[in-house]
C-alpha cells in the first residue's frame, strides 16, 4: 500500500471514527460506583472489545484487575521476525463535574466550530477511535504483532492495572509500547511526551486552641489557627515571583524540548486579564522541569455560617508535582519536613502522607523513536517535537521496570484546546485522522527499523 494509499483511506475513514466516537461518548464510563452505575464501564469495556475484535485482533477478552475494574485485552501475533507493538488507551471519563457548566450534553457528541464535544472526546476515547482508525486503514497489512490493553480505571488511579501488569507480564510484552493518553503540543505539531511529574502529595493540620474561642473576648492574642495555616502554606513560594521554594529541592532546572509560549499558556489555563503568572524561567521550565506546589483544598469554617470566633483547628490538602530526576521519597520528606519547621507562633503541626508517584523520563534513541519521527515527519511535515506533562501516569513507570528493554512512547489526540478534565472537553477530529495515520506509518516504519 503506498503512502497516497494509506493517506486516502484513513481520510475515507473518518465517518466511521465519529460514528464509533458517538457511541463511545454516550457510555457514562465513571469507573466510580458512588457517582456511576459500574454497569456502564462494563458497557463501554465489551464496546471496546467487539470493536477491536473486529478490527483483526484475537483472543480480545475482559480481564478483571485486582481493584475490581476490567481491562480489555488483546493479541495479533507477529510475522515471522517481526516485532511486537503495545497499544495502550483507557474507556473510563472523568465525571462532567459541573453540567451546567457544559455548552452541550457531556455525554452526546456534539460538533460545534469545527471541534468534536462530549467527556471523553479526547481523554481517551479519542485515541481509542485513533486506535481503530489505524487499524483499520492497514486492514490485512499490519507488519508486527500487536498486543492490546484499555485499561477501565485510569482516571480514578487505583492502581488495578499496574497490579495485574506486575501478576501477568507476559501478557504485555513488547518491543514498543504506545501509551496513547496524551497529545501533540498544539494541533498541527507532532509531539511526544518525554517526560511525566511525579507527586508527592500530604495534608497539613494546624492547632493552635484547645476549642474555639469568642472573637471579640479573646481575639488578638489567642493564635488563629487559620492565619496560622495561611501563613504556614504561604512560605511554600517566593513571596514576590510566587515560584515553589521548599527546603531541600531543587527548583532550578531547565526544560531543553519544544517550548510553551506564554500567551498560549495564559489562554490554555484560563488565565485572567491583569494575573501574573507564577514562577521564574520559561514556561516550560515551570511545568516540566522544577518542582510546582499546589493547595488543592482547606477544611477551615465557611463564609456562610461562620461565626465570631477564633479558629482552633485547619488543616489543607498540599499537592507537589516533581519532575525526573526527583526522588518521590526525598520529595515527600522535604515537603514534610518544611511544613514541620515553618508554622508560626509555635502552631502545632501535624503531616500525614497521602501518598507518591514516581516521574518518568523516556529514553528516546532507540528505533521506536527513530519510526516515530520519521512517521510524524510524514504527516505533519515538521520534525518531530518533544514535550513534557505535568500530570503523572504510574503505569508509565510499571511498564519501565517491568520490560527495561522496551521503548515506550507517549503520544495521542489529547492537545491544549481539549480540555481534558474540565467541562466542555473537546477532540479536533483533524488530530483523529492525522494520528491515526502516524500510528499506520509508525507501524510499517517499526517493521522495518527495529532489530
Amino acid at each position: 500500500m503506498t503512502m497516497s494509499e494509506l493517506t486516502a483511506r484513513v481520510a475515507g475513514l473518518m465517518d466511521r471514527a465519529r460514528q464509533d466516537l458517538t457511541e463511545l461518548v454516550a457510555i457514562p464510563s465513571v469507573a466510580d460506583p458512588r457517582q456511576y452505575p459500574p454497569e456502564e464501564c462494563r458497557r463501554a469495556a465489551q464496546w471496546v472489545a467487539d470493536a477491536f475484535t473486529e478490527a483483526g485482533l484475537s483472543d480480545v477478552r475482559l480481564a478483571e484487575t485486582p481493584d475490581g475494574s476490567h481491562a480489555v485485552l488483546g493479541h495479533r501475533p507477529p510475522p515471522p521476525g517481526a516485532p511486537t507493538v503495545l497499544l495502550y488507551c483507557h474507556y473510563d471519563v472523568q465525571p462532567p463535574l459541573d453540567d451546567a457548566a457544559w455548552r452541550t450534553p457531556p455525554f452526546t457528541l456534539t460538533e460545534r466550530d469545527g471541534r468534536w464535544y462530549g467527556r471523553g472526546s479526547a481523554d481517551c476515547k479519542g485515541n481509542i477511535v485513533m486506535h481503530l482508525t489505524a487499524l483499520r486503514a492497514l486492514g490485512d497489512d499490519i507488519p508486527v504483532g500487536l498486543r492490546f490493553v484499555a485499561e477501565g480505571s485510569e482516571e480514578q488511579g487505583t492502581g488495578g492495572l499496574e497490579a495485574y501488569v506486575a501478576q501477568h507480564p507476559d501478557e504485555f510484552r513488547a518491543d514498543a509500547l504506545l501509551v496513547c493518553d496524551t497529545g501533540n503540543a498544539e494541533a498541527g505539531t507532532g509531539t511526544a511526551t518525554i517526560t511525566l511529574r511525579g507527586l508527592a502529595s500530604v495534608v497539613v493540620t494546624v492547632d493552635t486552641l484547645e476549642g474555639e474561642v469568642h472573637s471579640g473576648m479573646f481575639g488578638g492574642p489567642a493564635p488563629d489557627a487559620l492565619a496560622a495555616l495561611i501563613q504556614l502554606l504561604s512560605t511554600l513560594r517566593d513571596p514576590a515571583t510566587g515560584a515553589t521554594r521548599i527546603d531541600g529541592l531543587d527548583c532550578t532546572g531547565t526544560w531543553q524540548g519544544v517550548g510553551y509560549d506564554e500567551e498560549t499558556f495564559r489562554r490554555d489555563a484560563g488565565v485572567l486579564d491583569g494575573v501574573r503568572l507564577t514562577g521564574t524561567g520559561t514556561v516550560a521550565d515551570r511545568l516540566w522541569a522544577r518542582p510546582a506546589v499546589t493547595v488543592l483544598g482547606i477544611d477551615c469554617p465557611p463564609v456562610v455560617g461562620s461565626t465570631a470566633a477564633v479558629p482552633a483547628t485547619a488543616r489543607a490538602r498540599v499537592s507537589l508535582r516533581i519532575p525526573p530526576g526527583t526522588d518521590p521519597d526525598t520529595a515527600l520528606r522535604a515537603l514534610t519536613g518544611h511544613l514541620s519547621s515553618a508554622a508560626p507562633w509555635g502552631a502545632r503541626v501535624t503531616v500525614e502522607p497521602e501518598g507518591t508517584g514516581a516521574p518518568f523520563r523516556a529514553a528516546t534513541d532507540g528505533p521506536a523513536y527513530r519510526a516515530l519521527a520519521e512517521a510524524m515527519h510524514q504527516v505533519y511535515g515538521t520534525p518531530l517535537a518533544f514535550l513534557g506533562q505535568g500530570g503523572s501516569i504510574p503505569l508509565c513507570n510499571v511498564f519501565a521496570a517491568t520490560f527495561p528493554d522496551a521503548e515506550i512512547i507517549l503520544m495521542g489526540v489529547e492537545e491544549p484546546r481539549c480540555l481534558i478534565h474540565a467541562p466542555n472537553e473537546s477532540v479536533d477530529p483533524r488530530e483523529i485522522e492525522h494520528m491515526a495515520h502516524v500510528e499506520a506509518l509508525f507501524l510499517r516504519e517499526f517493521a522495518k527499523t527495529a532489530r
